[in-house]
């Protein structure tokens, strides 16, 4: 499987802090599937095997044991105090978040920095997904023979502003790509987290900071093309037009009706969407139809659409609505487990 791996000097990486564990298994959640797989575009894996990512302003290391429990650690938690041996931004600033990811923080806060509470909602523990593999298996062939194969791929809670933002990037792009476009958008426009070793950490810009006039032209001369102009334009709309909690207000409406809301933003198509209302906004009976579904479902369940030369609205519905039939209300989940099962990157990691 490819990651995105990089090393720390081990002189420049030293920690006391201990591991703290949260109960779970290799059925409920495959950590290097789950978030290499497209979802999350700011996790990277180091060379001792640890993810490193930033969920809601909070630098954390994640792992798995041998039993499936997740391990973690946060670096720039209130409890842990600095630690200059990881080298913490000299100058502090009040941090720049979205509305969504002070509601968490606030929350963590409130649980006296409950980061196991955290991560379970990122997590998305409290959804058995094993019990639900059962049940898709018991409705499809298809998936009963990939399930047994890609276990543990779990569907994340995102941040709808970081989610949003991310998937107008993923326009006729690959994971690489995204990744490195995400990154750039944080360096260039996020607040400094945490150091360790030579890399930093930042937070997810906020809508008003890519909101301004200049973003456009400096994104192009990074490396965005035609995507610069829609996540500036997004960005203006979002800020000018809408409340700002516009976006997280979607988790309460239905599907349909936060799927078109989204699609009145520029630069955001069916697909992208769909990836925002399951990724972050909680409507887990989203389809995003892309290249990889397009093919798996013309491979293994509508082959009368092989001779089609577009996929038009009409169509794009029809593939949507085949899986919610198929699976139910949580259709996006197990759809999400045949989309890994077409990646290369994880064909070695079967079972």
């Amino acid at each position: 499987m490819r990651v995105f791996r990089f090393h720390f000097k081990s002189s420049s990486f030293k920690t006391s802090k201990m591991w703290k564990k949260l109960s779970c298994n290799f059925s409920e959640l495959n950590l290097d599937i789950t978030l290499a797989a497209g979802q999350s575009f700011r996790w990277m894996k180091s060379a001792d095997d640890e993810w490193l990512g930033v969920i809601s302003g909070h630098v954390c290391s994640v792992k798995q044991d041998s039993k499936g429990n997740i391990l973690y650690q946060i670096h720039n938690s209130v409890e842990n105090g600095p630690n200059e041996q990881n080298h913490p931004p000299k100058k502090r600033q009040k941090l720049a978040l979205s509305k969504s990811q002070k509601i968490s923080r606030k929350k963590c806060n409130n649980f006296s920095f409950n980061y196991e509470e955290m991560l379970k909602d990122y997590f998305n523990l409290k959804f058995k997904l094993e019990d639900h593999y059962a049940l898709w298996s018991k409705a499809d062939e298809n998936f009963r023979s990939v399930g047994k194969n890609y276990k543990g791929i779990r569907i994340l809670r995102q941040d709808p502003v970081e989610n949003l933002f991310s998937f107008i990037c993923s326009a006729n792009n690959n994971i690489p790509r995204i990744t490195n476009m995400v990154g750039k958008l944080c360096s260039n426009y996020g607040e400094e987290l945490f150091q360790i070793g030579d890399h930093i950490f930042y937070t997810f810009p906020t809508v008003d900071r890519l909101a301004a006039d200049d973003v456009e032209e400096k994104l192009r001369t990074l490396g965005f093309g035609y995507r610069a102009k829609y996540i500036n334009q997004t960005a203006k709309v979002l800020h000018k037009e809408k409340s700002s909690r516009w976006l997280e207000s979607l988790r309460e409406v239905s599907y349909k009706e936060a799927h078109q809301a989204l699609l009145t933003l520029p630069g955001v198509g069916a697909k992208v969407a769909d990836c925002v209302c399951l990724m972050s906004l909680d409507k887990y009976d989203a389809i995003p139809v892309d290249t990889h579904i397009w093919q798996v479902t013309v491979k293994d369940y509508m082959p009368h659409l092989k001779s089609t030369k577009a996929l038009t609205n009409k169509i794009y519905q029809e593939i949507g609505d085949f899986y919610r039939e198929r699976f139910g209300e949580y259709a996006g989940w197990a759809n999400t487990v045949l989309f890994a099962n077409d990646l290369k990157m994880f064909k070695d990691k079967k079972k």
